[in-house]
């Protein structure tokens, strides 16, 4: 079809705007690459505006060589590797029951699970039930006690919901029970909408730091993003780190920020092609 002249031109405003704005969001990110690939001096006088400027690497690997920077590397995945696994095990199990027309009072389990999204305890009566229940400075605190979010809950079950019945109905023909089913029906049809939901758990993960802030002590369990969080909002470098002129806080904490988004950064493509896919879960209802 023949694009009109205001459609033309309507089609480059929406091009130059949306560069714009794309740039715009890009920036920050060149920008903290750049600055942690340049000379201490260069960053603190301003020459770093988009590219580096007097080139070294000396702040990565000053923060590569920070046992630190290890430990706490290692318990983000932990965290992260781990706690994904729950999140999708539980969303699944809660997804799949929510999703049968069968279950008896689902319409109300529903209505007290949607409250959740809506009503929440807040900070300090979550703490203190974390405390009654002598949850402080442990792991499984932090796998366990943020384990679902209501909202990946009826994503998935609307999805679920878009499996036509007769697959089941099939399955139960051949002796299937539900979790044979779930396994072997809805699993291999959802791998869209699971690779997505998966990555929105394992990017909150990630980042995740003020809880993992508020109740671990031990400096042995506490994430990156924590570590990062001291680095960048309390500058709390040890002098040890920013004692030579090749490097300074400001070079150490962009280090530390580059090192920190790589692994979320490098896994994105490979599961990109199932992320356009699974966001579109529930957008048509057929």
């Amino acid at each position: 079809m023949k694009k009109t002249r205001g459609e033309k031109l309507f089609y480059i405003f929406n091009c130059v705007f949306l560069g714009i704005i794309a740039l715009l969001a890009l920036y920050p990110f060149v920008y903290v690459l750049s600055a942690s690939m340049s000379s201490s001096q260069s960053v603190v006088t301003g020459k770093v505006i988009l590219l580096p400027h007097d080139i070294n690497f000396d702040s990565y690997a000053k923060v590569l060589s920070e046992k630190g920077i290890w430990i706490a590397y290692l318990n983000t995945f932990y965290y992260t590797i781990f706690g994904v696994i729950v999140n999708l095990i539980l969303t699944i199990c809660g997804a799949y029951a929510l999703s049968k027309k069968r279950v008896m009072g689902r319409t109300a389990i529903s209505f007290f699970i949607a409250l959740t999204m809506w009503f929440q305890p807040g900070m300090i009566p979550t703490y203190l039930n974390f405390r009654d229940l002598n949850m402080l400075d442990s792991r499984f605190t932090i796998i366990i006690g943020f384990a679902i979010t209501t909202f990946y809950v009826f994503l998935m079950r609307t999805f679920f919901q878009s499996i036509p019945e007769e697959l089941e109905e099939a399955a139960k023909v051949d002796g299937a029970n539900d979790l044979t089913i779930l396994w072997k029906v809805y699993l291999p049809l959802s791998k869209a909408s699971l690779v997505t939901i998966g990555l929105f758990y394992a990017v909150h993960r990630w980042n995740g730091y003020f809880w993992t802030m508020i109740l671990l002590s031990d400096e042995g369990k506490v994430p990156l993003q924590v570590l990062l969080k001291k680095l960048i909002v309390e500058m709390n470098v040890s002098d040890e780190m920013g004692n030579m002129a090749v490097y300074s806080k400001e070079t150490i904490i962009y280090a530390t920020i580059i090192v920190s988004i790589i692994p979320i950064v490098a896994a994105y493509p490979f599961i990109q092609k199932y992320f356009v896919k699974g966001t579109m879960i529930g957008s048509v209802k057929g």
